[in-house]
């Protein structure tokens, strides 16, 4: 087998420019968007909506570029009943969602840091592991459907923990580098796809890494804009212009790629969050209109938060009896605002509406039969 030339990794911050004109121009539009969603969303009233039904849209996205495949359904029942069977992709993409919401926690009470071990947490999350990073040399990344070799990792574990270590301060200390955080993002996912430094989930947990880091650099007071599903539409794009950095110095176009992304993810998370602010209010005046004894505003978030909801959740969220919680569920389904569901031997509810308007976003293109960050594979 014919093997490419080993990417040396550079150091950071790099020693050569990136910020052309051409990436200055595409910068303006990315933080425009990306700022006018960040002031959207904080009118919905309250910010776990936004943050729990985007994490699921994000986890099953992510997941898919790696061929981890779910539905909806099937996704927001793993969600619902954790204890129930379900399918091993609902639940790798329920361990992702889970992987997002731990990273997002230690950011916001960690004074804002984004550490290597809240990194490895994640991923020990996401794969159900005890590993961290990788200690055991052979690991090569090739294309599954050719066979071609495509990239070589570092190899030896100290290397590993050296770049990691340089990419964790990196991220966490904005006096080494003066470039624009938007930069520093597209910079900081290609080095930690190219340091590779887990046995598998690398791809998720990067994208991971660049919505907290928006969030660390407060471009947004919420993570709420993934990537994933805009690299699931361009997965071939990404996955050449990644190798492009490796073997010719492509910084550019891969920088352009990546705001591109920012740019126009935010249009389309911003038009979710309206659909999903203009759905509350409507929701709001129906509710208090045809059924005003059971209205309140908890009542309001938990169909929104929970599109997917059963009665002892709305119990816990409203503090009501379960009788009264069924009693309310009950009146929303024959008033066709819920439909009812049956799973075994429990109830479900679901927010139609609402989930309608995730599978309203633009289709995605069909995953390819490739694995992890677009190949996967050790070399013995």
């Amino acid at each position: 087998m014919h093997l490419k030339p080993i990417y040396q990794i550079p150091k950071l911050p790099l020693e050569i420019g990136v910020d052309s004109s051409d990436v200055l121009r595409a910068l303006a539009p990315a933080h425009r968007h990306l700022a006018e969603l960040k002031g959207r969303a904080s009118s919905i009233p309250n910010p776990g909506i936004l943050i729990d039904t985007l994490f699921l849209q994000e986890a099953k996205a992510s997941s898919e570029i790696e061929n981890i495949v779910t539905t909806h359904d099937e996704l927001f029942q793993t969600t619902l009943f954790p204890e129930s069977p379900a399918s091993a992709a609902a639940k790798e993409v329920s361990r992702y969602r889970d992987a997002l919401h731990l990273g997002f926690e230690r950011l916001r009470t960690q004074d804002g840091l984004l550490t290597n071990n809240t990194i490895t947490s994640m991923f020990q999350i996401l794969k159900r592991t005890d590993d961290g990073f990788r200690e055991t040399p052979g690991t090569a990344l090739k294309n599954e459907s050719s066979g071609e070799l495509v990239y070589i990792p570092p190899q030896d574990n100290s290397i590993v923990i050296e770049r990691m270590e340089e990419l964790e301060r990196y991220i966490n200390d904005d006096a080494i580098c003066s470039l624009d955080p938007l930069i520093k993002m597209a910079i900081i996912h290609h080095q930690f796809e190219s340091i590779h430094p887990y046995s598998d989930g690398n791809g998720r947990i990067g994208r991971i890494i660049n919505v907290l880091y928006l969030t660390r650099q407060r471009l947004l007071d919420i993570p709420i804009l993934y990537l994933s599903r805009y690299i699931t539409s361009n997965k071939g794009d990404y996955y050449r212009l990644l190798q492009s950095v490796r073997e010719g110095g492509g910084w550019e176009e891969w920088i352009l790629y990546m705001l591109k992304a920012v740019a126009e993810t935010s249009v389309e998370t911003l038009r979710l969050v309206d659909g999903i602010r203009q759905l509350m209010a409507d929701y709001k005046r129906l509710i208090r209109t045809e059924h005003k004894n059971i209205y309140s505003q908890d009542l309001l978030n938990t169909l929104f938060r929970f599109p997917y909801t059963r009665i002892d959740l709305v119990q816990r969220e409203l503090g009501r009896t379960r009788q009264t919680s069924a009693k309310y569920l009950e009146e929303l389904c024959e008033a066709g605002i819920l439909t009812k569901h049956k799973l075994g031997k429990s109830n479900y509810y679901s927010n139609d509406s609402l989930v309608s308007l995730f599978l309203e976003l633009p289709v995605q293109s069909e995953p390819q039969p490739v694995g992890e960050a677009g190949v996967s594979a050790k070399i013995e």
